[in-house]
């Protein structure tokens, strides 16, 4: 598509739009400015606006009064997916690729090493444990156009702020910079915080943790007392404001390290939980959660300070399911009921994310899409909101544009499948947590586990918490589907683990 002339917008959101400083391109028409709200290990349930049916408990104790004022103004995605764990989300994200096909499966930190956990039976395959990269011939890594290079070509300042994960350390996708993005604000190579209180110079010192987790290019903030997502809000704010000044469209990636442990007290909102009745652990995170909203508040905010409301994308998700399991660090958090077990999981929990777009003049207010979607449409859609047509990259990509449903016309294919893949050990247990790949079409999923080769077949829509496994009772459709996923990943070359009894690659489904 293309996009909006000025004339455009006025027809479509009316007077207020005189007051928008619209920035042009050579062919007269007006840029957009995208954001993208990326938090992280935020589940379905971890808000005040429900993504199910019905309010639920999870809903009435958070609070997400932005959450609440985007989804108003907005479109709800009620079915929308991400990987299980983080680095493949991020990757697929800034790529198009779904994680079989790039192969950074698991989460990235240190260069050439692999972060999976042993496994009684299975060797893992040499997946991309340095991530993605710009360049080419960075062992273990996917050499790719990133979105924000394309965007950047395309006449956008790009802003990255907070948590990049796309890389390895001492890797070219461990900077931002090398991806294309103009400002980098706290990000590198690893996919969590030292620490969430400035106090403790955001560094992981406090708790004799390696420093590499330590938060970079705060110093102005250290030994003061500010919680890290209100220290990356101000600094991206200042970002945003200056490409207003300059007059540049601006491609903003707020992308938090909240809601991710290790968990630390956010004095502004910390009192009420505990008064309320909740255990430590819980209101810290409930802090977290709403600390993550005051700062969407914010940008929302400053665009309607500046006069920008009318002329701004918001796509707001997480990148993974809520973590419903002990972390490493012994810190239980977030529940997803009605949806089962959590980050890591191939069950509902561990996938299935809230996700909201805001789009002016052509996203109907306080609407509702409940086809699914998956990370990887975000590069395609991000595209064709800038205008940015016939874009040929390095990488094959897998992601459909969510364009038409953002416009409630037709394009967007109807019973589209899903695919999941992760031959990997992220290292806890639970539901649906293990090595695996899985397929999503219609209202039916269906699970293959790699260490003993078995399914788990599932009628999401009458059976959303995955309770019934009807693997033995619905043959045709375990063949049909098993078929479906073992097609797939042998059309994308997708890696498997190995049988250590064996000695040979476990077989792709349906074989």
């Amino acid at each position: 598509m293309s996009t909006f002339t000025r004339r455009d917008f006025l027809k479509l959101a009316g007077a207020a739009v005189l007051m928008t400083p619209a920035v042009l391109s050579a062919a007269g028409e007006t840029k957009l400015n995208i954001i993208v709200f990326l938090v992280d290990d935020m589940g379905w349930q971890d808000t005040s606006v429900p993504f199910y049916s019905e309010i639920t408990p999870f809903n009435r104790r958070y609070k997400t009064p932005n959450m609440e004022r985007l989804a108003s103004s907005g479109m709800k995605f009620t079915q929308a997916y991400a990987s299980c764990v983080c680095s493949p989300t991020r990757v697929s994200l800034l790529t198009g690729m779904n994680a079989a096909r790039h192969r950074v499966t698991n989460w990235t930190l240190k260069k050439g090493q692999t972060t999976d956990a042993k496994h009684p039976s299975l060797t893992f395959p040499a997946w991309n444990v340095n991530g993605l990269s710009p360049v080419a011939g960075i062992e273990q890594s996917v050499h790719v156009d990133p979105l924000p290079a394309i965007l950047q070509k395309a006449g956008y300042r790009t802003i990255h702020v907070g948590k990049a994960h796309f890389g390895a350390v001492e890797t070219p996708g461990e900077k931002p910079e090398n991806l294309g993005f103009d400002v980098n604000i706290g990000g590198h190579a690893p996919g969590g915080p030292g620490s969430y209180l400035g106090t403790q110079n955001f560094s992981a010192a406090w708790r004799k943790g390696d420093k590499i987790w330590d938060v970079p290019g705060l110093e102005k903030y250290h030994g003061k007392d500010i919680f890290l997502t209100e220290a990356l809000t101000i600094e991206g704010l200042k970002a945003v404001d200056q490409a207003v000044q300059d007059k540049k469209p601006f491609f903003l990636y707020m992308a938090h390290y909240a809601v991710h442990v290790p968990f630390a007290k956010d004095s502004r909102f910390y009192d009420k939980y505990k008064e309320a009745g909740l255990d430590d652990t819980e209101a810290m995170y409930s802090a977290l959660v709403e600390g993550m909203d005051k700062s969407l508040g914010d940008i929302v905010d400053l665009l309607e300070k500046r006069g920008i409301t009318g002329n701004t994308i918001i796509l707001f998700m997480s990148d993974n399911g809520g973590l419903s399991v002990h972390g490493r660090g012994g810190q239980p958090n977030t529940h997803n009921r009605p949806l089962d077990s959590g980050k890591g999981s191939a069950h509902e929990g561990g996938i299935r994310v809230p996700m909201i777009v805001k789009w002016p003049g052509v996203v109907k207010p306080e609407s509702t899409c409940s086809e699914p979607v998956i990370i990887e449409d975000y590069f395609p859609s991000i595209l064709e909101m800038a205008g940015i047509n016939g874009t040929k990259t390095i990488q094959t990509t897998d992601g459909i544009s969510f364009v038409p449903l953002l416009k409630q016309i037709s394009g967007y294919p109807a019973d589209r499948a899903l695919y999941w893949h992760f031959p990997n050990n992220w290292g806890q247990s639970g539901p649906g947590i293990g090595p695996h790949s899985a397929v999503r079409k219609g209202d039916w999923k269906l699970i293959y586990y790699h260490a003993d080769q078995h399914y788990e077949l599932f009628n999401i829509k009458e059976d959303i918490g995955e309770t019934k496994n009807l693997a033995d009772t619905q043959p045709k459709r375990l063949r049909e589907y098993a078929s479906m996923l073992g097609a797939f990943l042998a059309k994308v070359d997708a890696q498997m683990p190995t049988d250590k009894k064996t000695g040979k690659l476990v077989p792709l489904p349906g074989q």
